[in-house]
């Protein structure tokens, strides 16, 4: 079974995470995934962080509340977030439920990077 996961690494002072998730997810999954990334978001404060979506085609929307969720948990602790490369098909759901105007989005996980180490 595909368990939910993430890859988290580090550039310079940015924090990056690799989202790998399946189409669908049991609530457990969910809630342990939500626990582990909100962990780690706490562990660093006002820390810059790229998610790099590029494993992703597709979101439901416990998925994408995860993503508002870790949008704001940021925000709270004065940290920045950007994601980037975003497949076409899932940034047509984000444009489809108006999320793009939420965040920061780039076309590569270098740029994104670039943008937060300044």
């Amino acid at each position: 079974m595909f368990e939910p996961s993430f890859e988290l690494t580090q550039t310079g002072p940015v924090h990056i995470v690799v989202l790998r998730l399946p189409e669908m997810m049991d609530s457990h999954e969910f809630d342990r995934l939500n626990d582990d990334i909100l962990a780690a978001i706490a562990t660093a404060p006002e820390g810059r962080w790229v998610f790099d979506l590029s494993n992703l085609n597709y979101m439901g929307s416990s998925s994408l509340g995860l993503m508002v969720n870790i949008r704001q948990r940021i925000k709270q602790v004065h940290g920045q977030l950007i994601l980037c490369t975003i497949s076409p098909s899932l940034m047509r759901i984000f444009h489809t439920c108006c999320l793009e105007r939420l965040f920061t989005i780039t076309r590569t996980r270098d740029e994104a990077v670039q943008r937060l180490s300044r």
